[in-house]
């Protein structure tokens, strides 16, 4: 599924859409356009309890409203061991479904202190994930 980045992925301001796959109900991935990046995404709220303020300039750029039903993941750095790859809570992407459009907003950790930019999912080991 195709998307238009309405505000850039940090470190990637010159990519404008991303092919959106999800690989199941934890993991889904992006890629650029040419292929130049790929990144794998987790579903934030499989791993814990994750709430945040979407900032009014992304509700504008993504035209969201109270009905809007968006979706949030999260970058995951992956390792040779899945339950070391780490988690970025901290620069979530929001997606809206109904148009097609996405943006990645960076949250302070002085408002979200809880949340961390290199949590390893073995800190949310399950079964699933092999630890």
């Amino acid at each position: 599924m195709l998307y238009d980045l309405k505000a850039p992925i940090l470190g990637f301001e010159n990519i404008t859409q991303v092919e959106f796959e999800k690989i199941d109900d934890m993991f889904s991935k992006i890629s650029s356009l040419d292929g130049s990046f790929n990144m794998a995404l987790v579903n934030p709220y499989m791993l814990r309890e994750y709430s945040f303020s979407i900032p009014k300039y992304v509700e504008l750029l993504l035209e969201l409203d109270k009905d809007s039903q968006v979706e949030v993941y999260c970058v995951v750095v992956l390792q040779k061991e899945l339950s070391d790859s780490m988690v970025n809570f901290l620069a979530p992407l929001i997606f809206n479904p109904s148009n097609k459009t996405a943006a990645q907003i960076a949250l302070s950790i002085m408002d979200y202190p809880d949340f961390g930019f290199r949590d390893t999912l073995k800190s949310f080991a399950t079964t699933e994930l092999g630890a």
